[in-house]
């Protein structure tokens, strides 16, 4: 099992453009037309089947929400940062 990480790491390690919800961290993307944020959701999914870390994603109009928590921890972990992290790897290539 992870540990939980503490507010200070969380805030230390959390990638710039993600912001935290209690306990989970979230970002918000944004894209010019609805298929854009379909492919991207598409990514996402693929990343978190690898890593076995599976986000809750939300798919609305131009806006993709990727939300990350470590559900049996109780809260946020060194595996919710390290997705989010390779999440925007992916996203900026």
């Amino acid at each position: 099992m992870a540990e939980l990480l503490s507010d200070d790491e969380i805030s230390e390690r959390l990638p710039e453009e993600w912001d935290r919800d209690g306990d989970e961290i979230v970002r918000v993307y944004e894209f010019d037309d609805y298929l854009d944020g379909v492919n991207a959701a598409q990514m996402v999914g693929e990343i978190a089947e690898s890593q076995f870390h599976h986000p809750e994603i939300i798919i609305r109009y131009k806006e993709l929400e990727v939300r990350l928590t470590s559900h049996e921890e109780g809260g946020i972990t060194d595996a919710d940062v390290e997705m989010a992290e390779l999440i925007e790897s992916e996203q900026s290539a």
